[in-house]
């Protein structure tokens, strides 16, 4: 019988190998098309791609998981599809082939992670604050993808990119089949419908700053690799400041129980948002020099890191018994798809027409806007509670 040691390195096989995928395709698949002659705004349009099924998907497949009880049957069907469908990025360098091969294996993509995150609190129960030591696999996947493929890439041709992300599909296809099954524990509030959750004040100001949050990303995760090569620094220095943030996620992964005893969720949300504020500020202002990008980076570890594991930890507050999935399910299309997806398609005519620095200024603007929203519906309740 396994243990619940094998049990943690199966869910962390999961994460690896999703999130090195997410290593390879954030910051290089922009490069990928640019390659094949796509503009700014086509490759604005196909980033996107990705977090509008982000949006659209979750929900659905949460809501089957929770009526069928099968949730781990739902992510090993995605898993698989989802890979078979990536196989169509070798076969079309059109727009339109590209736009709807990404959007075909992005509605499947997309199903897997908040169900595994659902299953990933259930198995630990009462010691959901060590989540971030399970999910900093995850950034383990990303940091060897982006900082092995920084270095591939000086040296060989950009389509061999394909073949990479066709292998680590492989393995999410392959941890799929590994994760353990959880049993979800009845609630008090099963009875009621998942809207009514939905629509507290709370979860509406989380749900909304979040939602932000993401929108502020777009232009990280659409222009920012573009951005550097077009300032002169070579796709292994991309690489290497891609990974420094990642590596700073991870400590915050490992810190997060102490972070969430002596602050909270709310008051490491508040944090988050204001080191997203100062963050995109410095990328847009200061991309000529390298310490600033350092530094910006190393905010990563607050805009990523600690915001991720603390909104994730709310939800799971949030939303308990048979809404678990559903409720991470309408968290990343609503946040991470809805926000992401807004975020991306307006970065490309901004880029375009108004350069950089306004992009990057407005993504500060938009993450104040995420902090203001916390601070005036989560923050009071938890000054309250601290005092």
């Amino acid at each position: 019988m396994s243990t619940p040691k094998n049990y943690y390195w199966r869910i962390a096989g999961f994460y690896f190998f999703y999130y090195a995928f997410v290593g390879m395709f954030a910051p290089y698949w922009s490069l990928y098309l640019k390659s094949i002659h796509f503009d700014a705004i086509e490759i604005a349009i196909l980033i996107a791609v990705q977090p509008v099924m982000r949006m659209i998907a979750p929900t659905l497949w949460g809501t089957l998981a929770d009526r069928t009880g099968k949730r781990l049957l739902v992510v090993q069907i995605a898993a698989t599809l989802s890979a078979v469908c990536y196989l169509g990025v070798f076969a079309t360098t059109s727009f339109w082939g590209m736009f709807l091969v990404l959007a075909l294996m992005g509605f499947f993509w997309s199903a897997s992670m908040p169900l595994v995150e659902a299953t990933t609190l259930t198995y630990l129960g009462k010691h959901s604050a060590r989540y971030g030591r399970i999910r900093s696999w995850g950034s383990v996947g990303f940091i060897a993808s982006v900082v092995g493929l920084g270095y591939a890439l000086d040296h060989m041709a950009i389509v061999w990119l394909l073949w990479v992300g066709a292998a680590l599909e492989f393995g999410i296809v392959l941890f799929a089949r590994q994760i353990p099954p959880t049993e979800v524990l009845a609630h008090h509030t099963d009875s009621q419908p998942v809207k009514q959750i939905v629509l507290q004040p709370r979860v509406l100001a989380l749900f909304g700053a979040c939602f932000l949050m993401s929108v502020a990303h777009g232009a990280y995760y659409t222009f920012y690799s573009i951005y550097l090569v077009e300032h002169g620094y070579a796709k292994s220095a991309v690489g290497g400041l891609w990974a420094l943030g990642v590596i700073c996620e991870i400590g915050v992964f490992f810190v997060m129980p102490w972070l969430v005893r002596r602050f909270g969720f709310t008051r490491i949300l508040l944090i988050s948002f204001s080191a997203a504020v100062l963050r995109f500020m410095l990328i847009g202002w200061g991309v000529d020099f390298l310490s600033l990008l350092l530094v910006a980076q190393v905010l990563h570890a607050a805009t990523f890191g600690a915001y991720h594991a603390a909104s994730i930890g709310l939800v799971h507050e949030f939303f308990q018994g048979r809404h678990q999935s559903k409720g991470q399910a309408l968290f990343g299309s609503l946040t991470y798809g809805a926000g992401g997806m807004l975020g991306g398609l307006v970065s490309g005519p901004i880029w375009q027409h108004y350069g950089a620095s306004v992009l990057y200024s407005c993504s500060a603007g938009v993450a104040l806007l995420g902090l203001l929203l916390i601070a005036w519906k989560l923050g009071a309740k938890s000054m309250q509670q601290t005092a």
